[in-house]
């Protein structure tokens, strides 16, 4: 079976780098960065200097996550937790429906 993940390389403040990440996020990096009217290895390179700890790879999963999940609330969708909370039937992640 075909894992999920793609590893890529590229060029961060002038080094080359292996990244690997799922596909949706790499399309997610695509879409910000067009976006931004910046380049990917751009992009990442903010990322990469703007991160606290871990690696390079979930400081970009975190950083597409964040972006997409304050794009949605801008446009008054609704948080993971909010609807949880408005959905009584919703017992917890781990917990299921009744």
């Amino acid at each position: 079976m075909k894992s999920p993940v793609v590893k890529r390389s590229i060029v961060v403040a002038g080094h080359k780098t292996s990244v690997s990440l799922e596909e949706a996020f790499w399309n997610g990096m695509k879409e910000i960065s067009g976006l931004r009217n910046i380049t990917l290895s751009e992009l990442v390179g903010e990322i990469d200097s703007n991160r606290q700890q871990g690696n390079l790879s979930s400081a970009i999963r975190l950083f597409v996550l964040d972006y997409f999940r304050s794009r949605a609330q801008a446009a008054g969708g609704a948080t993971p937790s909010s609807a949880a909370e408005s959905n009584p039937r919703h017992d917890g992640p781990n917990q299921p429906r009744t």
